[in-house]
Protein backbone atom coordinates (compact mmCIF):
# COMPACT_ATOMS: atom_id res chain seq x y z
CA UNK A 1 0.00 0.00 0.00
CA UNK A 2 1.36 3.37 -0.99
CA UNK A 3 1.44 6.23 1.16
CA UNK A 4 -1.76 8.63 0.51
CA UNK A 5 -0.63 11.97 1.47
CA UNK A 6 -2.85 14.74 3.86
CA UNK A 7 -4.34 11.94 5.61
CA UNK A 8 -3.52 11.90 9.46
CA UNK A 9 -5.25 10.57 12.66
CA UNK A 10 -5.57 12.55 16.24
CA UNK A 11 -6.05 9.68 18.97
CA UNK A 12 -8.33 7.34 16.93
CA UNK A 13 -9.78 9.79 15.10
CA UNK A 14 -9.21 10.46 11.39
CA UNK A 15 -8.13 13.20 10.12
CA UNK A 16 -7.47 15.12 6.53
CA UNK A 17 -4.99 17.72 7.02
CA UNK A 18 -5.66 20.43 5.07
CA UNK A 19 -2.70 22.79 5.78
CA UNK A 20 0.66 21.20 6.75
CA UNK A 21 1.41 24.39 8.74
CA UNK A 22 -0.30 27.43 9.80
CA UNK A 23 1.29 31.00 8.24
CA UNK A 24 3.71 32.40 11.51
CA UNK A 25 2.78 29.25 13.73
CA UNK A 26 4.91 26.26 12.61
CA UNK A 27 3.41 24.74 15.14
CA UNK A 28 -0.10 24.37 14.76
CA UNK A 29 -1.75 23.01 11.44
CA UNK A 30 -5.91 23.09 10.20
CA UNK A 31 -7.85 19.99 10.01
CA UNK A 32 -10.61 18.42 9.18
CA UNK A 33 -12.29 15.42 10.87
CA UNK A 34 -13.83 13.22 8.34
CA UNK A 35 -16.08 11.51 10.83
CA UNK A 36 -18.01 14.03 10.91
CA UNK A 37 -18.85 15.18 7.50
CA UNK A 38 -21.87 15.13 5.65
CA UNK A 39 -21.90 12.07 2.56
CA UNK A 40 -21.96 14.61 0.02
CA UNK A 41 -18.63 16.48 1.31
CA UNK A 42 -16.83 13.74 2.72
CA UNK A 43 -17.00 11.79 -0.47
CA UNK A 44 -15.90 14.67 -2.50
CA UNK A 45 -13.07 15.50 -0.15
CA UNK A 46 -11.92 11.52 -0.30
CA UNK A 47 -11.76 11.57 -4.43
CA UNK A 48 -10.06 15.38 -3.92
CA UNK A 49 -7.86 13.80 -1.51
CA UNK A 50 -6.75 10.44 -3.66
CA UNK A 51 -6.82 12.18 -7.16
CA UNK A 52 -3.20 13.31 -8.87
CA UNK A 53 -3.66 16.56 -7.72
CA UNK A 54 -4.51 16.30 -4.53
CA UNK A 55 -1.20 13.75 -4.06
CA UNK A 56 0.67 16.66 -5.70
CA UNK A 57 -0.34 19.48 -3.91
CA UNK A 58 2.06 20.79 -1.43
CA UNK A 59 -0.98 21.52 0.63
CA UNK A 60 -4.49 19.98 0.48
CA UNK A 61 -6.03 23.68 0.68
CA UNK A 62 -4.43 24.24 -2.90
CA UNK A 63 -6.77 20.90 -4.35
CA UNK A 64 -9.45 21.48 -2.45
CA UNK A 65 -9.86 24.94 -3.54
CA UNK A 66 -10.28 23.56 -7.11
CA UNK A 67 -12.35 21.19 -6.12
CA UNK A 68 -16.15 20.81 -6.15
CA UNK A 69 -18.76 19.11 -4.78
CA UNK A 70 -21.59 17.08 -6.86
CA UNK A 71 -23.62 20.43 -6.23
CA UNK A 72 -20.99 22.70 -7.90
CA UNK A 73 -19.76 23.83 -4.47
CA UNK A 74 -15.97 24.88 -3.76
CA UNK A 75 -14.80 22.32 -1.00
CA UNK A 76 -12.91 24.62 0.72
CA UNK A 77 -14.86 27.61 0.90
CA UNK A 78 -17.72 25.21 2.02
CA UNK A 79 -15.34 23.81 4.94
CA UNK A 80 -14.50 27.17 6.19
CA UNK A 81 -18.34 28.67 5.68
CA UNK A 82 -19.34 25.74 7.83
CA UNK A 83 -16.62 25.67 10.79
CA UNK A 84 -14.95 22.47 9.76
CA UNK A 85 -11.55 23.47 9.55
CA UNK A 86 -10.17 23.03 13.16
CA UNK A 87 -6.78 24.06 14.21
CA UNK A 88 -4.56 21.88 16.29
CA UNK A 89 -0.58 21.07 17.32
CA UNK A 90 1.42 19.28 14.89
CA UNK A 91 2.57 17.11 17.44
CA UNK A 92 -0.94 15.77 18.07
CA UNK A 93 -1.24 14.59 14.64
CA UNK A 94 0.16 11.16 13.71
CA UNK A 95 1.04 10.21 9.64
CA UNK A 96 0.91 6.35 8.47
CA UNK A 97 3.74 6.36 5.23
CA UNK A 98 3.66 2.76 5.77
CA UNK A 99 1.31 0.47 7.69
CA UNK A 100 4.05 -0.55 10.23
CA UNK A 101 5.23 3.29 10.07
CA UNK A 102 3.83 5.82 11.92
CA UNK A 103 5.07 9.68 12.53
CA UNK A 104 4.28 12.97 14.09
CA UNK A 105 3.38 15.30 11.72
CA UNK A 106 6.13 17.62 13.51
CA UNK A 107 8.49 15.44 12.63
CA UNK A 108 7.32 14.91 9.25
CA UNK A 109 7.17 19.09 8.35
CA UNK A 110 11.12 19.14 9.55
CA UNK A 111 11.81 16.49 7.26
CA UNK A 112 10.04 18.07 4.01
CA UNK A 113 11.71 21.74 5.24
CA UNK A 114 15.26 20.12 5.06
CA UNK A 115 14.54 18.01 1.75
CA UNK A 116 13.07 21.46 0.42
CA UNK A 117 15.75 23.09 1.62
CA UNK A 118 18.36 20.30 0.56
CA UNK A 119 16.75 21.05 -2.97
CA UNK A 120 17.47 24.56 -3.19
CA UNK A 121 21.30 24.12 -1.80
CA UNK A 122 21.29 21.17 -4.75
CA UNK A 123 20.09 23.80 -7.41
CA UNK A 124 22.18 26.84 -5.91
CA UNK A 125 25.66 24.88 -6.48
CA UNK A 126 24.59 24.38 -9.67
CA UNK A 127 24.32 27.67 -10.46
CA UNK A 128 27.95 28.68 -9.31
CA UNK A 129 29.17 26.00 -11.30
CA UNK A 130 27.75 26.99 -14.39
CA UNK A 131 28.57 30.71 -14.07
CA UNK A 132 31.80 31.89 -15.26
CA UNK A 133 34.77 31.36 -13.20
CA UNK A 134 32.62 29.68 -10.36
CA UNK A 135 31.24 32.43 -9.22
CA UNK A 136 28.16 33.05 -7.48
CA UNK A 137 25.70 34.80 -10.11
CA UNK A 138 24.21 37.21 -7.83
CA UNK A 139 28.08 37.91 -6.54
CA UNK A 140 28.66 39.24 -10.35
CA UNK A 141 25.51 40.89 -10.86
CA UNK A 142 25.79 42.88 -8.15
CA UNK A 143 29.64 43.54 -8.77
CA UNK A 144 28.47 44.75 -12.52
CA UNK A 145 26.21 47.32 -10.57
CA UNK A 146 28.26 48.86 -8.84
CA UNK A 147 30.69 49.17 -11.58
CA UNK A 148 28.00 51.13 -14.43
CA UNK A 149 27.22 53.28 -10.78
CA UNK A 150 30.44 54.65 -11.24
CA UNK A 151 30.84 55.19 -14.64
CA UNK A 152 29.65 58.98 -16.00
CA UNK A 153 25.86 59.25 -17.12
CA UNK A 154 27.29 60.95 -20.01
CA UNK A 155 30.46 60.73 -22.44
CA UNK A 156 33.69 63.18 -22.06
CA UNK A 157 33.20 66.07 -23.78
CA UNK A 158 34.18 65.62 -27.99
CA UNK A 159 33.38 61.83 -27.06
CA UNK A 160 30.45 60.42 -29.02
CA UNK A 161 29.35 57.35 -27.25
CA UNK A 162 28.56 54.09 -28.97
CA UNK A 163 25.49 52.55 -29.34
CA UNK A 164 23.86 49.58 -31.48
CA UNK A 165 21.16 51.73 -32.98
CA UNK A 166 23.34 54.25 -34.48
CA UNK A 167 22.66 56.83 -31.32
CA UNK A 168 26.23 57.87 -32.08
CA UNK A 169 25.36 59.20 -35.56
CA UNK A 170 22.79 61.38 -33.43
CA UNK A 171 24.99 62.74 -31.06
CA UNK A 172 27.26 63.77 -33.28
CA UNK A 173 24.89 65.44 -35.74
CA UNK A 174 23.57 66.89 -32.10
CA UNK A 175 27.07 68.39 -31.86
CA UNK A 176 27.65 69.71 -35.03
CA UNK A 177 24.70 71.78 -34.74
CA UNK A 178 25.36 73.11 -31.65
CA UNK A 179 28.89 74.14 -32.46
CA UNK A 180 27.61 75.55 -35.45
CA UNK A 181 25.01 78.15 -33.47
CA UNK A 182 27.63 79.00 -31.36
CA UNK A 183 30.25 79.86 -34.13
CA UNK A 184 26.87 81.54 -36.18
CA UNK A 185 26.68 84.08 -32.49
CA UNK A 186 29.73 84.39 -32.51
CA UNK A 187 30.13 85.95 -35.32
CA UNK A 188 27.06 88.13 -35.09
CA UNK A 189 29.29 89.39 -32.27
CA UNK A 190 32.29 89.87 -33.84
CA UNK A 191 29.76 91.88 -36.92
CA UNK A 192 28.31 94.33 -34.48
CA UNK A 193 31.92 94.91 -32.59
CA UNK A 194 33.52 95.69 -36.17
CA UNK A 195 30.79 97.98 -37.18
CA UNK A 196 30.92 100.13 -33.74
CA UNK A 197 34.84 100.27 -34.38
CA UNK A 198 34.58 101.60 -38.21
CA UNK A 199 31.70 104.05 -36.57
CA UNK A 200 33.79 105.41 -34.23
CA UNK A 201 36.72 105.47 -37.10
CA UNK A 202 34.41 107.70 -39.23
CA UNK A 203 33.38 109.64 -36.80
CA UNK A 204 37.23 110.56 -35.97
CA UNK A 205 37.84 111.51 -39.76
CA UNK A 206 34.36 113.10 -40.37
CA UNK A 207 32.52 110.66 -42.92
CA UNK A 208 28.86 111.26 -42.73
CA UNK A 209 26.80 108.86 -41.10
CA UNK A 210 25.03 107.72 -44.41
CA UNK A 211 28.38 106.11 -45.64
CA UNK A 212 28.60 102.25 -45.28
CA UNK A 213 29.64 100.79 -42.52
CA UNK A 214 31.14 97.49 -44.23
CA UNK A 215 33.10 100.15 -46.23
CA UNK A 216 36.28 99.31 -44.89
CA UNK A 217 38.50 102.12 -46.94
CA UNK A 218 39.64 104.93 -44.48
CA UNK A 219 39.22 107.80 -46.45
CA UNK A 220 42.32 110.32 -46.86
CA UNK A 221 41.99 114.05 -45.59
CA UNK A 222 43.65 116.65 -47.64
CA UNK A 223 44.80 119.88 -46.87
CA UNK A 224 43.47 123.36 -48.71
CA UNK A 225 45.48 124.50 -51.72
CA UNK A 226 48.60 122.76 -53.79
CA UNK A 227 51.29 122.40 -52.06
CA UNK A 228 54.00 124.71 -52.67
CA UNK A 229 57.21 123.94 -54.97
CA UNK A 230 60.26 123.18 -53.08
CA UNK A 231 63.06 125.77 -54.01
CA UNK A 232 66.15 124.75 -55.78
CA UNK A 233 69.11 126.31 -54.28
CA UNK A 234 72.07 126.56 -56.87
Amino acid sequence: MSFLRHVGKIGDRKVAIVFREVPNESHMCLVVYTEILNRLIHDAMIQCIESDIGQNSENLADALNRSYTQDGKPILQLLHKEGLLKKVQTNQVVVTPSPNTSIRLDELNKILTEMQQGEEAVKRLAEIDSSRGMQDPATVAARQMRQNSQKPSTPPKGIVAESPDLLGDSVLANNLKQQAIRMANEAKGLLAESNRLMKEANDLLGVPAETSTTDTTVPVKRGRGRPAKAKVIA
